[in-house]
């Protein structure tokens, strides 16, 4: 697909103040929006909830050119159990290792010039000691059963690059100066417990509808039917939710 980008990701939190704290003073991130909804997401954005949930989009630039997270949070769910899909998200920012290596964070391990840290939830991020030519957030890290399914998938069917790959493990871009996608083999299958989330891709509306066609041809997953969404202060916009096949989400 041209002109396709890695947009973010979703995670759903359960502790929406302290969340949003580590992301804006441990890895020096900004609130870029927050909405509150009434009733659920057409699209499952905030998980198999029916009632009243936020999403706050925060980054280390705007969503246009950067790769942000979204944080989904379902009033009255205090918590969610994490399965094996999420493995990490890499981010490359002087400052954040600064504060974490200065004790503003606990370490979950160290290795040279990084540090793995858990965000509220559980959530990890490995977080090295360099600053990036553009975005920090330089890679999301996700568990494949399959590894040579997925890479025929999100290769062939997806049109993403890949960019390298051993026997355990595969990265992919769309772009050298975006976001990457590395899948790891985990050699279990996919466990999405209720914490699960997906990464979001942007590409050219009128790909949308072959998309699907194609999907549907070769009989892949189709979570969710071409939809449209209504985005308070923004255009409405057109989505897709697909599963590759060991499971994992995307849109």
């Amino acid at each position: 697909m041209n002109h396709t980008r890695a947009l973010h990701f979703v995670f759903k939190v359960a502790n929406r103040n302290e969340t949003i704290d580590f992301y804006k003073r441990i890895l020096g991130m900004k609130v870029l929006r927050h909405e509150e909804f009434t009733e659920g997401c057409k699209a499952s954005c905030n998980g198999p909830y029916d009632g009243k949930w936020s999403k706050t989009m925060i980054g280390y630039g705007p969503e246009d050119n950067h790769f942000v997270v979204e944080l989904t949070y379902n009033y009255g769910i205090g918590a969610y159990q994490l399965g094996n899909d999420f493995q990490y998200i890499l981010i490359h920012n002087k400052d954040a290792y600064s504060r974490i290596i200065g004790g503003s964070w606990p370490i979950t391990l160290k290795e040279s010039n990084s540090v793995k840290v858990e965000a509220p939830g559980g959530y990890v991020f490995w977080v090295h000691n360099s600053d990036s030519n553009g975005d920090p957030v330089q890679m999301v890290a996700l568990s494949t059963s399959n590894l040579k399914r997925s890479i025929d998938y999100w290769s062939h069917k997806l049109s993403m690059t890949l960019v390298s790959s051993s026997s355990d493990e595969a990265v992919f871009c769309y772009s050298p100066n975006q976001c990457s996608l590395k899948l790891i083999s985990i050699q279990k299958p996919i466990d999405h417990a209720s914490a699960f989330g997906r990464i979001a891709f942007a590409c050219p509306t009128s790909q949308l509808p072959i998309l699907q066609q194609t999907m549907d041809s070769q009989n892949e997953t189709i979570l969710t039917r071409l939809v449209s969404l209504d985005t308070p202060g923004k255009a409405t916009v057109q989505v897709i939710i697909l599963a590759d096949p060991v499971g994992l989400f995307f849109c």
